[in-house]
Order: C-alpha cells, then sequence, then structure tokens
C-alpha cells in the first residue's frame, strides 16, 4: 500500500503507533515497525536522555525498520531537559519524532534543522492548524 504516509515515514503499511507513556518501549516500537507500521518510542517514558539513547539501540536490535521517537512537551515548573532528550534524538540517528504537547515550536525548528520529519499529535483542528503554521510534516489527531 502507497500513501503520503508510508512514502513520509519509509513504512509499508499507513499506521503510526502513536507516543504512549510507559508502554512506548522498544519491544512495542520494533512490534509495530517490524509489522510494516512506524513503532514508537515514547522518550520521557525513559527515565534519563542516555537511557533514550539505549533504549533507541534496543529497538533498533529487534528490527531494521524505520523506528519513530515520541517528545511531549508539557508545562511544568521543573520540566525534564528537553534540549538533552531532543539531543539523545538527534545522535541517535532518528529520522522521524512525534511532538506533542504545549508550545514546541522551539522543538519542531531544531528538528527540522537536523532533517528529521516531525508529526505533531493533534487533539483539535485549531491544534492541528497551528502545527500546519509551524511548518510540521504532518499531523495526527
Amino acid at each position: 500500500m502507497k500513501t503520503r504516509f508510508t512514502e513520509l515515514a519509509g513504512v509499508e503499511r499507513p499506521i503510526m503507533q502513536g507516543g504512549m507513556m510507559w508502554v512506548g518501549t522498544a519491544e512495542m516500537a520494533a512490534a509495530v515497525s517490524a509489522a510494516g507500521g512506524l513503532g514508537t518510542i515514547t522518550a520521557l517514558t525513559m527515565p534519563t536522555p542516555d537511557e533514550l539513547v539505549k533504549e533507541i539501540a534496543r529497538a533498533r536490535g529487534m528490527t531494521d525498520k524505520p523506528i519513530a521517537v515520541n517528545l511531549t512537551i508539557l508545562p511544568s515548573i521543573n520540566p525534564p531537559p528537553y534540549a538533552e532528550y531532543r539531543h539523545a534524538i538527534i545522535e541517535s540517528g532518528i529520522r522521524i519524532v512525534e511532538t506533542a504537547g504545549y508550545k514546541p515550536q522551539e522543538h519542531v525548528d531544531h528538528f527540522k534543522a537536523h532533517g528529521i520529519k516531525v508529526i505533531h499529535k493533534c487533539t483539535a483542528v485549531r491544534h492541528a492548524l497551528s502545527a500546519e503554521r509551524m511548518g510540521v510534516d504532518a499531523v495526527s489527531i
């Protein structure tokens, strides 16, 4: 099957596993990717950026198919080190990132500057239109 999504993601089937806290691990992502979809590791499920690098490597040891990483940005008094997670994603050679959450422009710009395709997870049409203006490659709703 060939669609705009399969061409964008380099997958066989137009199916993407969205980021899921505590579930989006190497095993789940590799299984979805091996089945022809786009499996997704949830970055913040890993306690540190270094652990994310290891999880990406584990997934790659289970499949040679494309794997994405989800980075959810939430407002917080003590936010996670988002820039370090971004760096881990980029340095690990990930080619597709799913962003989600609050004001992702900085992250979208950074990923795009490194040639990474960005899919932004939206909960409403107005968020999708905002993501389009940010320059994402696709939205998921």
